[in-house]
């Protein structure tokens, strides 16, 4: 893994911020599979995309780690070191967060309510829409560096990560309405199952925030040439 890595680099490490983007928004997308496993209560499947969650966020550890060493020897870098690690550090929060969410469903065999089974896949789905914002954001971003941060690209991705904030405040209006539904369901559902509800409701829009707090570094970034 380590051989692969170093491969990816040349003269930027912008090429490799790209591929840690790419593994990070794989552990997102890994989330609606463990949500339908959650949904047919194949708690086994879950346990075994775990696994796989597992192996993908240590994959973008390892390219973080790598992108960090490189940066830090580097003499010069056409943006600011510490914007650059901190918009690794939101990034590989996102697919910290998605193995959380992973672990958690492995704690407990929970049976979600049939009332709420498309709110969550609306709400996922819709984090799924700022993580792959954030991925072509990521992408635009490298073809910027490799520009010299010229030409009217730049207005093109900073409107790109605007639209990374539109599509945040989207997960937050469905979040609200998610809880909404859940609570709805006092004194009909398990009171532990509510509250469980509501801890995947909370995770999954923690994963949406920290990719418009990675968006907001790229801005920074932007901004200051």
């Amino acid at each position: 893994m380590r051989t692969l890595i170093a491969d990816l680099f040349g003269k930027s490490p912008f090429g490799p911020i790209v591929e840690h983007s790419k593994k990070v928004h794989e552990c997102v997308e890994l989330l609606w599979p463990l949500m339908e496993a959650l949904v047919a209560e194949e708690y086994g499947t879950i346990r075994k995309l775990h696994s796989k969650m597992s192996r993908l966020e240590h994959e973008a550890d390892l390219i973080k780690h790598e992108i960090r060493s490189f940066i830090s020897r580097r003499y010069f870098l056409p943006v600011d070191r510490s914007d650059l690690v901190n918009f690794l550090a939101r990034q590989e929060k996102i697919a910290d967060l998605a193995e959380d969410f992973a672990v958690v469903l492995t704690l407990r065999d929970t049976r979600v309510h049939p009332s709420i089974h498309d709110l969550f896949f609306s709400y996922l789905n819709q984090v799924f829409q700022v993580s792959g914002t954030l991925l072509t954001a990521a992408v635009e971003f490298k073809n910027l560096a490799e520009a010299a941060f010229a030409g009217a690209e730049a207005e093109s991705v900073l409107h790109l990560i605007e639209n990374l904030g539109e599509e945040e405040w989207k997960t937050d209006k469905l979040s609200r309405k998610l809880s909404r539904a859940v609570y709805a369901l006092e004194g009909e559902e398990d009171l532990l199952n509510i509250l469980f509800y509501e801890k995947m409701v909370i995770m999954l829009g923690s994963i949406a925030n920290q990719a418009e707090n990675a968006g907001d570094y790229l801005r920074v970034m932007i901004e200051k040439r």
